[in-house]
């Protein structure tokens, strides 16, 4: 009797073991089911819209594909969405508080630094991993937002990093004097002209201007017209963005008073949306990640921005975002925790994006090192006329 009581007492603990690891079975298959959430917060309708759209929309065709093909660990990928509205301090933050809110795993912000802070701080605050596609300063990280930095990156290079590309470009061309115009709006506009200056005077370059001016609704750049007219030089350098309104009135200034020197500006400067007919914009240069016109070396990202409709080459950086964190995810063992993966981030050298070989560091937490091609507008028309590469990442 004793005995048939032992042995029913230890089928029914065995039946115990068993449910329960089957309950834990069925449980960890649920959690591993469970999407993995991209909170993006992005500006549809202020100066940076022509750069978040096409990135955004670019993120979402690279989503489909990780799906397809079994998402990440077994996790399909979810972008949810917030729309800051011109990038307002308030919007937006109340958009990252949103975001975090909806349980997002990873936060994505707009293309620059400043117009982001209020959703990065929100995010890092909260211990999630920011990204933005393509901010494009070293400020994107512990040194503008401190420790809780650390979990802050962006896939776009670094302005050192372009201003450098765009300075061994133009020696490379022949130029041997540049006019520096400099938009003070954004820190990004301003480091590239310093890291150009910084390796072209490297090179065996002069600068024999140096000019500023503020765009978004600022009247400083017509003396910044008549005083770089009254300079010769090679080429004339600046960074700024078109949808910013200073581009077009600058150039349209200089080319009236006959002054048709080349001028190179940034990725800021990429697109022709802002482009007018009269006068037609021509001898007009600027670095990028990818070219729009369906010249693109690389066939892939051609097909991408037709289908995405890109303004900008910056749109290829949203599916790099995306190539990125997939593979931190799967080098963190498939954990979505923000010091997890921006640990894995920081490991990054030349893992391959559409947008190129992304490499990060602890210290440098945007990318350097990538291609740009070079684009050139001529009575309105852009085509890829060359690639560089940054040799140097200049000290500003």
């Amino acid at each position: 009797m004793k005995a048939t009581k032992k042995k029913a007492g230890a089928v029914v603990a065995l039946l115990t073991v068993v449910v329960a690891a089957a309950v834990m079975v069925a449980s960890a298959a649920s959690a591993a089911g469970q999407p993995i959430v991209i909170g993006w917060a992005f500006d549809s309708k202020g100066a940076m819209a022509p750069f978040d759209g096409p990135a955004l929309a670019a993120a979402k065709i690279r989503v489909g594909q990780v799906n397809a093909r079994g998402g990440v660990k077994g996790r399909p990928l979810k972008i949810v969405t917030c729309d800051t509205q011109g990038n307002k301090p308030t919007i937006a933050k109340s958009c990252a508080a949103k975001l975090i809110g909806a349980k997002a795993d990873i936060i994505f912000t707009t293309c620059d630094v400043d117009f982001a802070a209020p959703v990065v701080q929100e995010a890092i605050n909260a211990g999630k991993l920011t990204v933005a596609p393509c901010i494009g300063t070293d400020q994107m990280g512990p040194k503008r937002f401190g420790a809780k930095g650390k979990l802050a990156f962006s896939f776009g290079n670094i302005a050192q990093d372009e201003g450098s590309a765009m300075a061994q470009y133009a020696y490379a061309k022949g130029w041997r004097t540049a006019a520096l115009a400099t938009d003070t709006v954004i820190v990004y506009f301003k480091d590239v002209v310093k890291a150009f200056k910084a390796r072209f005077t490297q090179l065996g370059g002069k600068v024999v201007a140096q000019e500023s001016y503020q765009s978004l609704g600022s009247t400083s750049q017509q003396n910044v017209i008549t005083r770089l007219n009254g300079k010769k030089a090679d080429v004339i350098v600046t960074s700024t963005a078109g949808a910013f309104g200073a581009l077009p009135q600058i150039l349209a200034g200089l080319r009236s008073l006959g002054n048709n020197t080349p001028m190179l500006n940034s990725w800021a400067g990429d697109g022709t949306y802002w482009v007018t007919k009269e006068p037609a914009v021509s001898n007009y240069y600027f670095v990028t990640y990818a070219s729009i016109f369906g010249d693109d070396p690389n066939k892939a990202v051609t097909a991408l921005a037709k289908k995405v409709k890109a303004g900008t080459g910056g749109f290829v950086t949203g599916s790099a975002s995306i190539d990125g964190v997939v593979v931190a995810i799967n080098r963190a063992g498939g954990s979505t925790n923000g010091a997890a993966l921006a640990a894995q981030l920081e490991k990054f050298k030349k893992v391959p994006t559409l947008s190129g070989l992304v490499s990060f560091s602890p210290k440098l937490h945007s990318v350097f090192g990538r291609q740009y091609r070079v684009i050139k507008i001529q009575n309105n028309k852009a085509k890829v006329v060359g690639s560089v590469t940054a040799k140097v990442v200049p000290k500003i």
